[in-house]
Parts: structure tokens; C-alpha cells; sequence
């Protein structure tokens, strides 16, 4: 563990993009920042292991390409971006059946009319949404009457056949929530960001994000293996004992500890389990997501995709990555997960080998709380729990605190 006896102007608490959103925008304002974390690298929630020669990121994750502060930071060619086919299979009555988005796949959304997902009428309002939200305004989605997602599906007269075989499967992966309570205000401006961009990986895995952040910060800037215990204003404790004294201190870690450190009630999480199996061969051949149209009672698998389809990078040569995702659940699930698997794929997931099952406690922010002010006396905060549970959440509240910041600063 690093034992740190020093100032500095400010302490970021975090190195999850929230909190290297802050410090990058602080650097370029010529301030001095540490960036303080306890892991081993900088990234937060967003990481990326590698395990025989397969990426394996912590928790199935995506990029939102129309994320506009995701645009803004970030520098999409770098990162080699890969794109999903916008649209997916949906698993119902034992067949896979597609749903496209018809502005980018016309043809196939012709196909797709009279595929048992949905009634046509109900397939129009699907395209009829994304007009809709394609047209507001991202401050006018934010001005609009809020309900939940559920109550905003009612509202436009989404029949069940669509809700359940397809809604539900795909936007309860998107919140980590199958009842669909999270706000319809994120649910437009999530569907918004799907109709505007593509859903992408980076070629070599999502960490690549967070590396990209880190990377445009001085040397020595983010400090990892570093436990801190407790924070108060200008003061940052260590777990080993020292101190770090500084002019202004964020708190960018994620929603438990930063409730912990702050003294804070936890505004509670979402959890996800996500199983990576390795297979001599993809299932699916193309860059697809797979959703569980027949709801839980067929097996506990929310939605599948194969990300060597999408990122050959993801896998070694000649071999596939199969990604499977269950709400909630835990890795003791995994022959669960295969028998389900089996019934979808047939006898070729005997072959697959489990590489690795991750259970992400604290996945997602549950953002039905309140959002908490960007400080209390002496002390900073900023991490998606503050703003929208999301990267682009993550990175507008790191900016948003920073800038807010500087302007108190430049008064002392």
C-alpha cells in the first residue's frame, strides 16, 4: 500500500471516470491534482481482464456512441470503436427472431413486420418513439413530466406481446431492472442515444475508456493501491495511518463508499452476473444481442451476445466469447446458465468452456433517490449516482464538479 505525506491543491477520491473526468478538466486549468485510488488501476466499475488470451470485461458493458460527453472526451478513433447491428434476435416460442431498427436496416425491418415480437401496430409506435425523441431536444427530454419507464410504455399503448418479448428483456438490461420503475426521463433519453449512434465496444475492451482518461493526465498523476479511510474537509486519511492535506477534496468513488465516506445514507445499487464462456466456434455469427423473450420462467439468461463477433480483438484467433448476462443473480447460477444456453443452442455449448463469472454488486446506481447536491461544506462529490446512471452521467458530473470548483477556487 502507498504511504502518502504530502499536499496538494485538490484530491480526487476515485478513479473511476467521474473522477477522471474531474481531474482532466482541472489539469487543463492549470490546477495540481492527485487522484487516489484503492485498486490496482485506474477505471472504476469499467475494467477489462485478461484470462487466456480473452478480454473479459467486468460486467457486460457497451458504448453509447451519441452519448454527447462521451463524444466530447473521448476520441472515438483511438479507441477503435466496433459497433453491434442495431437491432436484435429475440428468443420466443423456441425461435430467434430479429428486430431491426428500420432507418438503418430497411430491409430487414420489412422482414421483421410480421415477426411474432410484437403486433404491427405496436412496431409502428417502436418507430414512432424514435421520431419522437429524435426530434427533442436533449434539454426538453430533461423538462418533461417525469413517471416511470413502465408508465411511459402504458402511456403510448405498447401492447404485451412487444412489452414482454421485447421491452422488457432489452430496456431491463439497459437499467439492470426488469419492473421498469427507472425514470422515463432516462428511458427516453437512453432510447434517444440508441436511435442517434451506435451500440459499440472498443477494439481491445472496455478499459480502454477509463486508460484513455488516465493517459492524458501528467505521470504520477493517478496513485492506485491506495486505501482511504476517511475524509473531512481539506484532509484526506489513508487506511495506513497518513494524511493528505489539500485545498479542496472529491469524493468520486462509487455510491457505497462515497456514502460511507461522507457520511451518507446509500441510495442502494443495482446488481448484474455476467458469464463468459469460451467456444470453439460463435453461435450467433454476426455482431447481434440476444434477448430472453420468454421472460424468467425459461431460464435466468436476460440477454446473450457473442463479443468476438462484435470486437474480434475480445477473443484469440479461431476461438469465440460468448457473454450471457442475468439480472442480479450470482456465479453459483452457472449450470443454470448452461442449461438454459442448451435449450437455445443445442448440444454445441458442451464444447464451451466457463472462463469466468462476475457478480457486480454495485452495477448501477439506483437513481430513484434523489440526486445529491455536487457538495457539502468542505467537500466535493461526483459519480453517476449524482447525475444519470450512465458513462455519460459518470463524465457530465466530473466535469459539472470540476468546473463549479474552479469557480470557487478563483475566489479563495
Amino acid at each position: 500500500m502507498s504511504v502518502i505525506e504530502s499536499s496538494a491543491e485538490v484530491v480526487v477520491v476515485g478513479a473511476g471516470l467521474a473522477g477522471l473526468a474531474c481531474a482532466r478538466v482541472l489539469r487543463e486549468a492549470g490546477r495540481e491534482v492527485v487522484v487516489l485510488d484503492r485498486s490496482d488501476a485506474a477505471g472504476g466499475r469499467i475494467r477489462t481482464d485478461l484470462v487466456d488470451g480473452f478480454r473479459l470485461d467486468r460486467g457486460f458493458q457497451v458504448l453509447l456512441t451519441a452519448y454527447p460527453e462521451a463524444a466530447r472526451v473521448l476520441d472515438y478513433g483511438r479507441l477503435d470503436l466496433r459497433a453491434f447491428y442495431p437491432g436484435a434476435l429475440v428468443r420466443w416460442n423456441g425461435g430467434f427472431h430479429r428486430v431491426a431498427d428500420p432507418f438503418r436496416r430497411p430491409l430487414d425491418g420489412v422482414l421483421g413486420l410480421g415477426s411474432p415480437v410484437g403486433s404491427l401496430s405496436d412496431k409502428l409506435r417502436v418507430g414512432l418513439l424514435r421520431l419522437e425523441v429524435g426530434a427533442s431536444g436533449l434539454d426538453a427530454l430533461a423538462r418533461r413530466p417525469e413517471t416511470t419507464t413502465a408508465a411511459a410504455l402504458d402511456a403510448r399503448g405498447f401492447g404485451p406481446a412487444i412489452r414482454e418479448r421485447f421491452l422488457r428483456p432489452f430496456l431491463g438490461g439497459v437499467f439492470l431492472e426488469r419492473d421498469l420503475r427507472t425514470s422515463s426521463r432516462m428511458f427516453e433519453f437512453v432510447w434517444k442515444m440508441f436511435s442517434s449512434g451506435d451500440i459499440a465496444l472498443p477494439a481491445l475492451g472496455m478499459q480502454a475508456i477509463p486508460d484513455q482518461l488516465a493517459g492524458a493526465l501528467p505521470p504520477g498523476t493517478v496513485r492506485t493501491g491506495v486505501e482511504v479511510a476517511a475524509v473531512e474537509p481539506g484532509l484526506v486519511r489513508m487506511g495506513d495511518g497518513s494524511t493528505l492535506s489539500a485545498r479542496a477534496v472529491v469524493v468520486a468513488a462509487e455510491g457505497p463508499a462515497a456514502a460511507r465516506l461522507l457520511g451518507l445514507p446509500d441510495s442502494g445499487s443495482r446488481a448484474v452476473t455476467c458469464h463468459y464462456f469460451a467456444a470453439p466456434r460463435s453461435p450467433l455469427g454476426e455482431p447481434i444481442l440476444v434477448l430472453n423473450g420468454e421472460g424468467p420462467q425459461d431460464g435466468p439468461v436476460n440477454n446473450l451476445c457473442v463479443e468476438s463477433d462484435v470486437a474480434p480483438g475480445y477473443a484469440p484467433a479461431g476461438r469465440s466469447l460468448v457473454s450471457a448476462t442475468v439480472l442480479e443473480g450470482s456465479p453459483d447460477q452457472r449450470d443454470d446458465v448452461t442449461s438454459h444456453l442448451r435449450r437455445w443452442f443445442g448440444a454445441q455449448v458442451d464444447g464451451w468452456r466457463h472462463l469466468r463469472s462476475y457478480r457486480v454488486a454495485h452495477a448501477l446506481p439506483d437513481r430513484t433517490a434523489p440526486k445529491p447536491p455536487l457538495a457539502r461544506p468542505g467537500l466535493w462529490q461526483c459519480g453517476d449516482w449524482c447525475e444519470q446512471a450512465s458513462i455519460n452521467g459518470a463524465l457530465v458530473s466530473g466535469r459539472r464538479v470540476a468546473e463549479a470548483m474552479l469557480a470557487e477556487l478563483r475566489l479563495g
